[in-house]
């Protein structure tokens, strides 16, 4: 039996906290958190790329900025038990290992309960890495 795109994103009880960190600019450090109980690690991260898209669009709380924001890409910024980076936002390195592939499921990826993510636009990311300067 093949499952449904709402049967894979289904938030259940057994399913993982992650916390996604919408990333609106990297040079002033604008962003804010947000929290997802129930997360089933087996979705692809384009899964649960578009399901975090649409949540974010209608969720209240949030300033339009971060509602109507072009996030496109993922990255790991923390992991549970796991030494964390001095980088205010996100960290510049380890790319290759970090940013999730879009047809890659979240479990192989490395996504875990108590992951945090970074949600952002990339070529901004690809902007600021090449200029890492703060605009204050």
């Amino acid at each position: 039996m093949q499952r449904s795109y709402s049967e894979l994103i289904l938030m259940s009880a057994e399913g993982s906290t992650i916390t996604v960190r919408l990333v609106r600019s990297f040079e002033h450090r604008n962003f804010r958190p947000v929290v997802y109980h129930g997360v089933n690690l087996d979705q692809t991260v384009k899964q649960f790329i578009n399901f975090v898209r649409k949540d974010v669009s209608s969720r209240t709380g949030l300033p339009p900025p971060f509602k109507n924001y072009k996030y496109d890409t993922m990255k790991i910024i923390h992991q549970a038990h796991k030494s964390k980076t001095g980088e205010l936002v996100v960290s510049l390195e380890d790319d290759d290992k970090l940013i999730l592939k879009e047809d890659s499921v979240l479990k192989a990826a490395g996504v875990a309960n108590e992951t945090e993510l970074a949600f952002f636009c990339e070529e901004d990311y690809r902007n600021y890495k090449a200029n890492p300067v703060s605009a204050w």
